[in-house]
C-alpha cells in the first residue's frame, strides 16, 4: 500500500529526487518556485511512499482559472515507469487529487522515452521504439488521458552519451561540426565559466538573440531571476565564449541528477564567423562529462522531421554533434468531467476570439 507525503524542506525534496528515475530539473524545489513568483503556479510537492521508502514524486503546480484549477506536473511524476504497480497507485492518486481539486485538466509530461531516431528512419537515427515508454501511451489510452493540444516543452530533443571518451565523442561528429570546434579555437574564441557578476551580459546577449531570431522575451528580472535562483543552488552553470575580451555568445546549462540540459544559448551579431556557438557545445559537452553526468541534452528537436517544421535548423546545428534524436511521449491531460475539459479546450477559445474580434 503507497503512502503520500507533502514535502515542504528543500534539501529533502531536491535531493530524494534526485536518486529517482526519470528526475528532471522541472520537477526540482528551484523550479516550482520560480514558476510560483512569476506566473502564480502555487506547488505541492507530492512524496509518495511504499515500505517506508519515497518511489516516487511529483511536483503539481496548481492555478486557479475563476472557481476552477487547472493542474500541471512539468516534466513528471518521476519515478519508475518499468514498475507496473507503482504505475498504477501513482495515476490513480493524481486522478483522484484532480477531482478533488475539481480541476480543469491535470497535466503531466513526464521524462519517459516514446522511440529514438527519427520515425521514418535513417542510417545515424534509425526509428527504435521503447518498450516503457509504449507501455506508459497504452496505460494512459486505457485510462482515458489525451494527447494534449498543448505540448508545454519540447517533446522531442537530441541527447548525447557522455559515457565515451572525448576523443570518442569528436570522432563521432561530423567532419563539418568537428571542423567548426577547431575553427572557432584557431580563430581565438575561449571559453570560461559565467557568475553572477555576468547576469547583464546574458540577458544582453538574449536579447539581441531575440531580436535577430524573432523569439519573444521577457523582461530581465524574468532571466535574472531564473538564471540566479539556479546558479545560487547550483544547479546552473554559464559558459561565456570570448575574443580578446569581449563576451560574443553563451549558453547556460541547467542540471539535476544524472542530467544536463542546454536550456538557453545566446550570440552576438559579431563575430559569427568564428563558430564560437561550436566551440560552445563541445565546452558545454566536456563540463558535463567532467561533472559526473551521464546525458547531455540539446533541449529540443522538430515535432516533424522535414524542413518546413520551425526547428529543422536549429536540429541541423545540433544533429552534426550525432548525439540520438529522443521522443518522448509529450503532454497529456487527464480531464475529470469532461463536459468541463470541452468547454474550456473546444468552446472557450473561440469565445474569446468572437469577443475580440
Amino acid at each position: 500500500m503507497i503512502k503520500v507525503l507533502t514535502i515542504t524542506d528543500r534539501d529533502q525534496w531536491n535531493n530524494t529526487l534526485a536518486t529517482l528515475p526519470f528526475a528532471h530539473v522541472l520537477q526540482s524545489w528551484e523550479w516550482g518556485e520560480f514558476k510560483r513568483v512569476t506566473t502564480g503556479w502555487q506547488p505541492m510537492r507530492l512524496a509518495f511512499q511504499r515500505d517506508g521508502k519515497i518511489v516516487a514524486m511529483a511536483s503539481v503546480g496548481i492555478r486557479r482559472v475563476g472557481p476552477l484549477k487547472v493542474m500541471y506536473i512539468s516534466k513528471g511524476p518521476a519515478l519508475d515507469y518499468s514498475d507496473a504497480n507503482l504505475v498504477t497507485e501513482v495515476f490513480d492518486y493524481l486522478q483522484k487529487l484532480a477531482r478533488q481539486q475539481i480541476a480543469i485538466w491535470l497535466k503531466i509530461d513526464p521524462d519517459v522515452i516514446a522511440a529514438t531516431g527519427v520515425p521514418s528512419g535513417d542510417d545515424d537515427n534509425p526509428n527504435t521504439p521503447n518498450p516503457t515508454g509504449q507501455a506508459v501511451l497504452q496505460t494512459l489510452e486505457t485510462r482515458g488521458w489525451h494527447f494534449s493540444a498543448d505540448q508545454v516543452q519540447f517533446r522531442n530533443t537530441i541527447t548525447v552519451d557522455l559515457s565515451r571518451s572525448e576523443d570518442e565523442m569528436l570522432a563521432a561528429m561530423s567532419q563539418n561540426t568537428r571542423r567548426k570546434v577547431r575553427t572557432a579555437e584557431k580563430k581565438g574564441v575561449t571559453v570560461r565559466a559565467g557568475t553572477l557578476a555576468d547576469l547583464p551580459t546574458l540577458y544582453d546577449l538574449y536579447r539581441m538573440t531575440g531580436e535577430r531570431d524573432h523569439f519573444l522575451t521577457r523582461p530581465p528580472e524574468y532571466y535574472k531571476l531564473a538564471w540566479q535562483a539556479f546558479m545560487e543552488a547550483g544547479l546552473a552553470h554559464p559558459l561565456i565564449a570570448e575574443v580578446e575580451g569581449k563576451a560574443i555568445a553563451h549558453v547556460i546549462l541547467f542540471h539535476f541528477a544524472k542530467t544536463c540540459w542546454y536550456i538557453y544559448g545566446a550570440s552576438s551579431n559579431e563575430e559569427r564567423d568564428r563558430m564560437p556557438n561550436y566551440l560552445l557545445q563541445w565546452e558545454a559537452m566536456r563540463w558535463s562529462k567532467a561533472h559526473g553526468y551521464s546525458t547531455y541534452d540539446m533541449w529540443g528537436a522538430p515535432n516533424e522531421f522535414n524542413e518546413s517544421d520551425s526547428m529543422w535548423g536549429v536540429y541541423e546545428f545540433k544533429r552534426g554533434f550525432r548525439g540520438t534524436v529522443t521522443r518522448y511521449i509529450g503532454a497529456w491531460d487527464y480531464a475529470p468531467f469532461v463536459l468541463l475539459y470541452l468547454a474550456y479546450s473546444q468552446v472557450w477559445p473561440r469565445v474569446l476570439k468572437w469577443m475580440r474580434g
